[in-house]
Order: structure tokens, then sequence, then C-alpha cells
């Protein structure tokens, strides 16, 4: 089933703001390049996120500290990693990493990393979210909560979430892949599709599938998993200037 955007008055919308959210790049001193191009100006950024090491880490890494800075400069949100393990990690500890994260990097969000899918884990991820909001409450607004589900959740997650990550994963499943129908009675802004594995000849593909399905938030790379340690989220993909052109014209500020 297609997504279809509508405003109150039934009328499609034409002006969704297609932008990338960026799952995280490899240490500042490892990808340098990397996050120094997040700051090109024009690239269309929905958000960043800063994992430094599993999370905040024990101290505050000065390299982290400078690419946070520039990123918040230019006016692009940045989120902690928090990874929630599938509703295993306890509240208290998910609660310090963010404290931490908030008082040395000043995130804008945050995003919930292996967040549970299930009804039954839902009401304690909401609990979370309304102490991280509530932390979050001294910058411009409540700040931005991302979950980092990587499939279709359970509809209620919706309402404890400004984002939801229905999808990430390969290219040769995202291809395939269909959308659940409950998101139709949300805007195309509440969902993010992160495919990895996607070789630059599909491209336009892979865009109809986001538009079709209903995101407005993506990240495609061709990188891959090459082993059950490799992240293929570290580096940039190789059409990097080729997706930031075609994404690019279509924003509007």
């Amino acid at each position: 089933m297609p997504h279809l955007s509508s405003t109150a008055t039934g009328v499609a919308q034409t002006d969704v703001r297609v932008g990338f959210g960026v799952p995280g790049f490899a240490h500042p001193l490892l990808a340098p390049t990397e996050w120094t191009e997040l700051t090109r100006p024009g690239t269309p950024l929905h958000w960043v996120v800063l994992n430094v090491d599993n999370g905040p880490g024990d101290r505050p890494d000065p390299h982290c500290l400078d690419a946070a800075g520039r990123l918040r400069n230019a006016g692009v949100r940045v989120l902690g990693h928090l990874d929630v393990t599938y509703g295993a990690r306890g509240f208290g500890e998910l609660v310090s990493d963010a404290h931490r994260y908030l008082d040395w990097y000043l995130v804008d969000g945050f995003f919930l990393g292996r967040c549970p899918t299930e009804r039954a884990a839902l009401p304690e991820v909401a609990r979370t979210v309304t102490t991280l909001r509530a932390l979050l409450r001294d910058g411009p607004d409540d700040g931005h909560i991302v979950f980092g589900h990587g499939t279709h959740p359970y509809p209620g997650y919706a309402d404890a979430a400004d984002q939801l990550v229905t999808f990430a994963g390969p290219w040769s499943a995202y291809r395939w892949s269909q959308v659940a129908e409950w998101t139709a009675d949300h805007p195309p802004e509440r969902f993010c599709h992160l495919v990895h594995g996607m070789p630059r000849g599909h491209l336009d593909e892979a865009l109809r599938v986001a538009r079709w399905q209903g995101a407005s938030t993506i990240y495609f790379t061709d990188r891959t998993e090459a082993g059950r340690a490799a992240d293929p989220w570290e580096a940039l993909p190789g059409y990097w200037d080729e997706i930031v052109s075609r994404v690019g014209p279509g924003v509007s500020e």
C-alpha cells in the first residue's frame, strides 16, 4: 500500500522536505573527511548521530567536541546515540548517558538505537523519552527523539518519538519491502529509512521506494556489512556528491 500524505483538507502535500539522517560515522580521527563533508553548505541534513564509544564515553573527547560543535554552528541537529539494547538497558543507565551527552556535547536530541518494537516494551520506552524531553527543555524546543527500530514497530511508538526508523538494512531487502498500513496515518516527516549495500545505479529507484512508502528522512550507502563487526555507516557512500545533488534541489528552507 502506498503512503499518501495529505493535509487536513485532503489535499496531497507537494512540499515534503527529503533529507539525510546520518546514523553515525567512525570517530573523527578515523573519518575526518566524512565529518567535514557534513558541514558543506547546502547539504540537506535532517540530523547526524554522534556515537563516541557506543554512547558518550567516559570523558569528553576533544575530537568529538570539535566535530559536534562545527555541525551545530552550521545549523545541523546533532543527536546523541543511546543504545537501548531492545529494552535490556536500564532507565538509569540511559538517563546517565543522556546527561553526559548534554553536558559535554550539547546535543539537540537522541537516537535510541536498537529500540524495541513490541507493545509490552512501549511504557518503559515512553517513560525514558519523557525524562529525555525534560532534560532537553533548556534548548530551543523539546529536542528531537528518533527511535532506531529498523523495522515497523507497534503503532503506539509513533506517539512517543519525533521520528521512527522503520527500515534499516540491505538494499536487497529494501527494494522489495512493504510499508505497514498504519504509517499512512502520519506524514512522511515521521519516518526514516537507512539502506546499505545499495549500488550507484539504483539511486532513483531507492528514492522512489522512500517516497512511495512515505519516508522523508533517508540515508543510502554502497558500503556493506563485510563481517559481523563491520559497520556500513562508518564512511560516506561512494556516490555522496551525486545523491546530495539529487536530493538537495528538492529541499525548501
